[in-house]
């Protein structure tokens, strides 16, 4: 257990750090999971806990809940951090949290940051949860589906946290200003119009939301009777540009590159340019969505609008030929363009449905017709007997059979009625009756 110095002085902390909750009344947001009546808070309050996973967005409460549950209940607990942590810690904490359960003693091992650990480092942990010698609290930003062995995982419950409401951040910065483990020792002038502002900035974020106050007063205006007054000029300076949750290599990097996918193909150019916006502003790498934006273009527009490739590529070279943030304009143009483009997957649905039967007919042998008879022995084998050359036929096209016997009338690409796609759907049909009828 962590013991604190005589010198040590609580108020050179962050805010955030001073004002964490020492208690579920204290505890903001999450209601979901901690309100009256559900199921964490009776866990908690009985001193019940069994392994479980804390997942959600940084900033949020779950390691304060941890802290929590140490100061509430009776076992042993101890607070391990993935960061700095290895094999040789692991071990050093099974072995003591062994010796606990001899003497009849409960364990609780907290992991800040379970998602670092490789899969060995977590394999450590498995055969002290199945025993019981632990229970296993982790936290985690990234989804436990990805980042936790799933044997691991099938042995926890996972809790999902929310990001925090506006509201519960403004409860939480005007605590901040009257509690003497805050400003409450300081004479603080602060609008509440303010406090929302600095709650809306923090985008959910209690530890961002914290940690702008604390800067928005530390750099207020202070009169002859020690007031500090906040002014909308200061404020202004200390949150001028948002924090935007995104991870490029996380699951919400996944998530907003499937909002501009779904935007897109529900016809929605607003939302589109909106999510587009979000990964640009992000940090993302522009030709990352150029190349994205492409893939739709075939998949979800294909011959609707065949021109909706060509401009999804020219996209990707002007994002290659000037970079951001002047290309973030012909990413805007292909996806509005590509959001308003009429709709067709016929190209997606012809491939998964040849690959289906590729895979299941891996062995199907070429037509003999059509195969390349290159030398001698091959022309004795039949190879390229009967082929029709089309460009010697007035149709340009032959009767000549090239799928293999078994799939011999298959169909894959089935035009939809979608721009474009009517004239080859109707193009197609007249190759169809014509080869029929020969």
């Amino acid at each position: 257990m962590e013991q604190q110095s005589l010198f040590e002085d609580n108020h050179n902390q962050p805010l955030a750090s001073r004002l964490r909750p020492r208690n579920l009344d204290e505890f903001v947001g999450q209601r979901h999971l901690i309100g009256e009546g559900k199921v964490l808070r009776k866990l908690i309050e009985s001193d019940n806990i069994s392994s479980i996973i804390f997942w959600g967005n940084p900033g949020i409460g779950k390691t304060t809940l941890a802290r929590i549950i140490a100061n509430k209940t009776h076992s042993e607990f101890i607070d391990f951090s993935a960061v700095t942590s290895g094999i040789k810690e692991i071990k050093a904490v099974m072995t003591q949290a062994e010796n606990n359960r001899k003497f009849g003693q409960k364990t609780i091992v907290f992991v800040d940051e379970i998602h670092r650990f490789n899969k060995a480092q977590q394999d450590a942990f498995l055969p002290f949860v199945e025993k019981g010698s632990i229970i296993l609290i982790g936290a985690t930003t990234e989804n436990p589906s990805f980042e936790i062995n799933s044997a691991l995982l099938s042995r926890c419950k996972v809790f999902v946290f929310k990001p925090l409401e506006t509201e519960d951040l403004v409860t939480l910065l005007k605590r901040a200003v009257t509690d003497e483990r805050g400003f409450g020792n300081t004479n603080i002038n602060i609008d509440d119009e303010f406090l929302t502002m600095i709650a809306e900035f923090a985008n959910g974020d209690a530890r961002s939301a914290l940690s702008t106050l604390e800067m928005v007063i530390l750099n207020g205006d202070t009169d002859e009777n020690g007031t500090v007054n906040i002014t909308k000029e200061t404020l202004e300076q200390c949150i001028s540009k948002k924090s935007l949750l995104y991870d490029k290599n996380g699951e919400e990097h996944y998530n907003i590159i499937s909002a501009l996918h779904k935007s897109m193909r529900n016809s929605d150019p607003d939302a589109a340019v909106y999510w587009l916006a979000r990964m640009l502003e992000a940090g993302e790498d522009p030709l990352y969505i150029a190349r994205r934006i492409t893939r739709f273009a075939s998949e979800d527009v294909g011959l609707a609008d065949p021109h909706a490739l060509e401009l999804a590529v020219a996209a990707y070279q002007a994002c290659h030929f000037i970079g951001m943030p002047e290309c973030s304009v012909h990413l805007t143009q292909a996806v509005i363009y590509l959001s308003m483009a009429p709709k067709s997957n016929a190209m997606e649905v012809a491939y998964m449905l040849a690959r289906k039967d590729a895979k299941e007919h891996i062995a199907e042998p070429v037509p003999l017709q059509i195969r390349n008879a290159p030398t001698k022995l091959m022309k004795e084998l039949n190879y390229g007997k009967g082929y029709q050359y089309a460009h010697d036929y007035e149709e340009k096209m032959t009767s000549m059979q090239c799928l293999p016997d078994s799939l011999v009338g298959r169909e894959y690409y089935i035009p939809t009625e979608q721009g474009l796609e009517t004239k080859y759907k109707a193009k197609l049909q007249q190759i169809k009756d014509w080869k029929k009828s020969h």
